[in-house]
């Protein structure tokens, strides 16, 4: 269990001032100078050594792709944006950081953006995100007028700017391409890769695009030292974690904890256990609404990182963790992610069109019984033609829940089907 001196964020849940004075209290912006001193290549390095990986989703190396900016500039300028846009089912945790820490955002902005010789970050925000902004907006102005981050921020030489760029409310935004097309005023649409963003991004120009959660904890890993961070966690698995808590559980909640905690002790511990104890529990989607939901017998035991929930053929994703008691049409529960992600598709690739409402469609089936056993095998085949085939990854996280639903639940779906004719038939 993470304690105290090792959390992050000290302001998770609001108790503190989250203006510039209570940030400063709380050790945010103390001596930034001396970071940015460490050099763009020192603080890189220390990124790597840290160990940290993207916490959007992904889980990608956050110092190596820093590293893939361009060390010399060829007359474009480099930008840092954002991904403030968070849209994924079950995740809250970027939101409570940019209303409660948002110093904390702003600073890993101007640490992050020097060590990638950018000249601007774009804070892209989820547009019903307003408290949200309007603190960030405050926090962004207070910077700005104690000369933290504008011309020679926080009197290191550099000059630094912070935009902050509310979305219009699309899932798909989320996406890095389809984010800066957005940004650029397009229609929020995925862009072919390559060219990477590293070299072809917001407006042509050398850009990186980072969630909001791996920005801020930037300082902080640079301040206390990489082998602090590297010390907490699984190896390949370090660190600490926010992790979003909710549905059939006591006491919903967000809560920084290390890596590779058990998902049991997370839930027991706090979140209050589950509704009606941990025997009433039926599964648990571990990583946001687009991974594979899990069955009870492997949450018994699981590890909450990257590595050991690929393993189980799931996925750490945003760490939002949605419990389901014993309560629950799981059928129906993964029907209604079915719906929003027809929903949510650009439409832009055909296997994600038309293949996201074919699975939506035979999913109703299947929550009514109305289907044949044979479907079941059809649907899998259908999600497997989808996942890998798209430009993004949306693709990929409509078939998911799917799969895991089959993979763990098939008799369940099969039982349904077979009482249905039954009834028919009486």
């Amino acid at each position: 269990m993470l304690k105290d001196k090792d959390r992050i964020f000290t302001n998770l849940y609001g108790i503190h001032d989250w203006k510039l004075a209570g940030a400063k209290s709380r050790g945010i912006w103390d001596n930034t100078k001396a970071l940015i001193e460490m050099g763009q290549d020192g603080i890189i390095d220390a990124i790597k050594e840290s160990g940290l990986r993207g916490r959007g989703g992904a889980g990608f190396p956050t110092g190596l792709k820093w590293s893939f900016m361009p060390k010399e500039s060829d007359g474009r300028p480099s930008y840092l944006v954002v991904n403030a846009d968070e849209s994924e089912p079950g995740t809250c945790k970027d939101r409570e950081i940019m209303r409660f820490d948002p110093h904390r955002l702003l600073e890993g902005c101007l640490v992050a953006g020097f060590a990638m010789r950018a000249v601007a970050a774009y804070i892209y925000i989820r547009g019903e995100f307003v408290q949200e902004a309007i603190n960030l907006e405050i926090a962004i102005q207070e910077a700005y007028e104690d000369g933290l981050i504008g011309k020679n921020a926080s009197g290191s030489g550099y000059d630094f700017d912070i935009y902050l760029h509310r979305g219009a409310g699309a899932y798909i935004c989320g996406e890095e391409t389809a984010l800066i097309e957005s940004l650029e005023g397009n229609k929020g649409q995925p862009r072919l890769k390559p060219p990477f963003p590293a070299n072809v991004g917001v407006w042509g120009c050398p850009s990186t695009v980072n969630n909001v959660e791996s920005i801020a904890v930037a300082p902080e890993i640079l301040r206390r030292g990489e082998g602090w961070f590297s010390g907490l966690g699984r190896p390949n698995n370090t660190g600490t974690k926010l992790f979003c808590i909710s549905g059939h559980v006591n006491k919903p909640c967000n809560v920084e904890e290390e890596m590779g905690i058990p998902l049991k002790e997370l839930i027991e511990k706090h979140a209050g256990g589950v509704r009606g104890g941990w025997d009433n529990l039926l599964a648990i989607i571990p990583g946001g609404s687009s991974v594979p939901l899990l069955p009870k017998e492997i949450c018994d035991t699981m590890l909450m990182d990257f590595d050991s929930l690929r393993d189980a053929q799931s996925g750490l994703g945003t760490a939002a963790v949605i419990v389901m008691d014993k309560s629950t049409d799981v059928i129906r529960a993964i029907e209604r992610l079915s719906h929003f992600y027809k929903h949510e598709s650009c439409g832009q690739c055909t296997p994600c069109r038309e293949g996201t409402g074919w699975m939506w469609r035979v999913m109703q089936r299947l929550v009514s019984g109305d289907a044949e056993v044979e479907e079941i095998d059809m649907l899998i085949n259908v999600s497997k033609r989808i996942e890998g085939h798209t430009i993004c990854a949306l693709g990929d996280a409509a078939a998911w829940p799917i799969q895991g639903l089959v993979r763990h639940f098939r008799p369940v779906i099969e039982e349904r089907i077979k009482s249905r004719k039954a009834a028919r038939a009486a």
